[in-house]
């Protein structure tokens, strides 16, 4: 099934990359996601992510297992962070390997739009007007419509 994971620590990238990599011969497309917390408006100081432990990490392995019933993903990894981060930093990475593009790049979309959705992950923006948490967005429910 691959890497699920739920840290405070940050990820390196390229090693993630390269762990599927493994001198595989049978990876044809390796397409990877990686989420960063955005300041949009200038006064963001910090988002922290709450999750409930567990339930986290069963759901990001349901989604996972239907990718891999929809599409050849020979391997993929999700790692989401928790905790509290500053702009700029890592929040997710999802990475999918196949032996062709199209079923590496939709299923990376197809976890990301699910994973944006379903998995129990809250955020929370201190701003210098206070905190607040941050509500779904209709266009996150779109997004599952396409699939």
């Amino acid at each position: 099934m691959g890497k699920i994971t739920v840290q405070t620590d940050n990820f390196d990238i390229g090693a993630e990359i390269e762990k599927i990599r493994n001198n595989r011969v049978d990876i044809g497309a390796i397409v990877s996601f990686t989420g960063t917390v955005r300041d949009t408006v200038g006064d963001l100081d910090a988002m922290t992510l709450e999750h409930y432990p567990g339930m986290t990490e069963k759901e990001l392995e349901r989604i996972a297992a239907d990718a891999h019933k929809r599409w050849p993903i020979l391997d993929c990894t999700i790692i989401h962070r928790v905790g509290r981060m500053e702009p700029g930093e890592n929040i997710v990475l999802v990475i999918t390997a196949s032996p062709h593009r199209k079923a590496a790049f939709e299923s990376a979309e197809f976890l990301m739009d699910f994973l944006k959705t379903n998995a129990t992950i809250w955020k929370k923006e201190a701003t210098d007007k206070g905190d607040n948490w941050v509500a779904a967005k209709s266009s996150d429910d779109d997004a599952l419509n396409k699939w």
